[in-house]
């Protein structure tokens, strides 16, 4: 099973990456979690020819969660695509993917359809577990069990309870990174590099990867680098993703 980081940006686009966007690729399907602008990266691992269904979860309506989204249209998906998200997920993206702004779904070159998705698990016919974190606004993360692993992802968060029940013995931890070292924000909550490591650490995860560097803060790939030293001091198996970088699970 392989894991792409096409966009590993928090907030807008740098010269260090776009905003958030990760693909995984199963034997099986294509699952897509969610649609910053490193979503124009999709037709390099997704051909025209290729029928394997493809799924996309979206965490929240932050804009550079689904900033991506006009950048549909490019697509030739001959599967056609299924959008899951939380309760209401259809008509706000109907919003935003539309007149005015850009080409609404119902004149995309393929076919997407939506599904809502409450807290608890559910068989799309794999598994994943849905529960929301601590975010400024409601935020779902994920928990994946494809090909016999488990892969979480915890986007926009900060610390939380419900961060460690995703994340519990997972092969795979995808969360955000948005704050340095000893930074924090009550009122607009995330991660800095010391929190991120110790929930993979008392999940006992095996493998943690973090993204959606916030790029007011951190400027350079070299910062990133700073973020994933202090995290591997708290939780050895520690990664800061860059755009392209891919990853076996």
């Amino acid at each position: 099973m392989k894991v792409v980081f096409l966009g590993t940006n928090g907030w807008y686009d740098t010269e260090t990456g776009n905003t958030v966007c990760t693909l995984i690729e199963t034997k099986d399907y294509f699952i897509i979690l969610d649609a910053g602008n490193g979503i124009y990266k999709l037709d390099r691992y997704i051909t025209n020819a290729s029928n394997k269904p493809i799924k996309l979860f979206i965490s929240h309506f932050h804009i550079d969660h689904i900033s991506g989204m006009h950048i549909l249209n490019k697509f030739r998906f001959n599967q056609g695509m299924k959008i899951y998200g939380q309760a209401g997920t259809k008509d706000i993206l109907n919003r935003i993917v539309n007149s005015p702004y850009t080409i609404p779904f119902s004149r995309l070159p393929f076919k997407v359809d939506f599904d809502d998705l409450s807290e608890g698990t559910h068989h799309l016919p794999f598994s994943v577990e849905c529960r929301f974190l601590h975010h400024s606004s409601p935020c779902m993360g994920y928990r994946f069990e494809l090909e016999g692993k488990i892969i979480t992802y915890c986007p926009d968060t900060g610390v939380c309870e419900n961060a460690i029940k995703l994340s519990r013995n997972a092969d795979l931890l995808i969360t955000e990174c948005s704050f340095k070292s000893g930074q924090s924000n009550a009122q607009w909550p995330h991660l800095n590099p010391e929190d991120a490591a110790q929930i993979a650490n008392e999940a006992k995860v095996r493998k943690l990867v973090l993204i959606h560097f916030d790029t007011n803060i951190y400027r350079t790939l070299k910062e990133r680098k700073e973020a994933e030293t202090i995290a591997k001091n708290i939780f050895q198996n520690t990664f800061a993703a860059i755009d392209n970088m891919q990853i076996q699970v």
